[in-house]
């Protein structure tokens, strides 16, 4: 691989990278609003409505596995175009896939806006796979993990920001609190707009061109692993659960025995959600630094720990509900639980920091005891336990994923295409979790948003075992 030239500075580019990390995510997780408005505007039950998801994440399947298979018979196509030419093809195609949301609004067609989703999402994809690996060599390969937690952590920023820009753009700007199909519009017009522009800055920055250069395997060899299979199975419950979470917590703390909170009050405790992934992951690259003595690492941690809760409680004091913009923050003692599960994400994030496999298994159970009280408790403290779940999402990816890639050598690439692939997770759960409330409410059962939180309970159980197995496998030396 092309990688950076010793002694090199990269600084001005890593920045403009962090931007685009917070672009992709900023644009992911307003699918979640979306869910929720597309079913007031078109009258959708929750499983039609969750088509917005297996629209935006089955566009990551299709697209990755065209550009493996396109590898296996014709070569990596980074090879000939290079990371920087593929990035601004993404944000391009992700542009195009914003301004398709205008002429679906015209014509009023949930479909339109489902196929808009998908261009959207395929750029995204593209993007994707340009600006992981650029991230991970510009610079040595020893801080090449920190580097990517650390532009993980704005890609968190964006998941945490982008319910909360969505609903004022949505609920406020373009419409006086009633969502439209041209309220939808005209607020990805403007995303549009930013994506374009991100284009052109890429294409006409000073970042280093880089290429893959490395021989990519043919066939299915890298399938032999066991790790690696198991690894792909991890990553599709992992994605799919965290988006179905996500995807239904609005539903969620609209349940009477829960809060009873309207789904457009609901956007600023969802901004904690994925929040809660913004605060791992950052404590995740600090952990993870090379540079820093364990002691400073203590404290460093614990100072972003609490910065980063009160710029959430901060941030989500904006009131995106009211006819005129207000700002009134969540009263400190109704987050108690919240930050506590904070300190708990901070103790786990220092035992496991170079145990990758028992944090997985830990985390994962921290994360089925949320949803368990979630989906058979109420009221404040089974919402905030759901709302919490995100903080111990934040390692889940970079964990799983390096875990399942080592020691596959030559099939390293295309084992981490097949992860890629199984993001397609994101595409499937979600409308199981909406069958689930759908069949649980066609029989009037109490509850049934609730209940369907077992769903992705279920595929953390999958998780903890993984963790489980490979830390036993990382103590055996294998």
């Amino acid at each position: 691989m092309n990688s950076a030239r010793p002694n090199t500075s990269y600084q001005g580019a890593f920045v403009l990278l962090t931007l685009l990390f917070f672009m992709w995510g900023f644009i992911t997780v307003t699918n979640d609003l979306l869910v929720a408005t597309f079913r007031g505007i078109f009258q959708l039950t929750a499983l039609e409505s969750s088509l917005v998801q297996f629209a935006f994440f089955g566009a990551y399947f299709v697209i990755s596995i065209i550009y493996y298979l396109y590898s296996l018979a014709f070569g990596d196509p980074i090879n000939r175009i290079g990371y920087k030419t593929g990035m601004v093809i993404g944000l391009t195609v992700a542009g195009i896939g914003c301004a398709l949301f205008y002429p679906a609004a015209e014509l009023a067609s949930y479909t339109f806006f489902l196929v808009a989703l998908f261009v959207l999402a395929s750029g995204v994809t593209l993007l994707q796979i340009a600006a992981n690996p650029y991230a991970a060599i510009m610079g040595s390969p020893e801080s090449a993990s920190g580097r990517l937690n650390l532009a993980q952590g704005f890609n968190s920023l964006g998941t945490t920001l982008g319910p909360l820009v969505g609903a004022i753009l949505i609920f406020k700007v373009f419409s006086s609190g009633v969502s439209t199909p041209a309220a939808v519009s005209s607020a990805y017009l403007i995303y549009a707009a930013l994506f374009f522009i991100c284009a052109l800055a890429v294409a006409f920055s000073a970042m280093p061109p880089f290429k893959n250069t490395e021989q990519v395997e043919k066939g299915l060899g890298a399938l032999k692993y066991p790790h690696l299979v198991m690894g792909v199975i991890a990553i599709f419950l992992y994605v799919g659960a965290e988006v179905s979470v996500g995807t239904f917590l609005l539903d969620f703390l609209n349940e009477p025995d829960v809060l009873g909170m309207p789904k457009e009050s609901g956007t600023r405790l969802l901004a904690f959600y994925w929040g809660g992934l913004m605060i791992g992951r950052l404590l995740g690259a600090i952990s993870l630094s090379t540079t820093l003595a364990y002691s400073k690492k203590v404290i460093y941690m614990g100072l972003v720990a609490v910065g980063c809760f009160f710029f959430l409680y901060l941030v989500t004091g904006i009131d995106t509900t009211a006819g005129a913009f207000a700002y009134k923050t969540i009263p400190l003692q109704d987050l108690g639980i919240y930050f506590a599960l904070v300190g708990v994400n901070y103790v786990g994030l220092l035992v496991g920091r170079d145990k990758p496999g028992l944090s997985v298994a830990i985390f994962a159970g921290i994360i089925i005891a949320c949803l368990l009280v979630g989906a058979f408790g109420g009221g404040e403290f089974a919402a905030w336990m759901v709302i919490g779940a995100g903080l111990f999402n934040s390692i889940m990816w970079s964990n799983i994923f390096s875990l399942s890639i080592k020691g596959l050598g030559a099939y390293t690439s295309q084992g981490s295409s097949l992860l890629i692939m199984a993001v397609v997770g994101g595409a499937l759960i979600p409308p199981l979790q909406a069958y689930l409330a759908d069949s649980l409410k066609a029989a009037q059962i109490e509850h049934s948003f609730q209940l369907s939180y077992l769903i992705p309970a279920a595929c953390y159980l999958y998780l903890a075992f993984f963790g489980w197995h490979r830390a036993r496998a990382q103590a055996q030396g294998e």
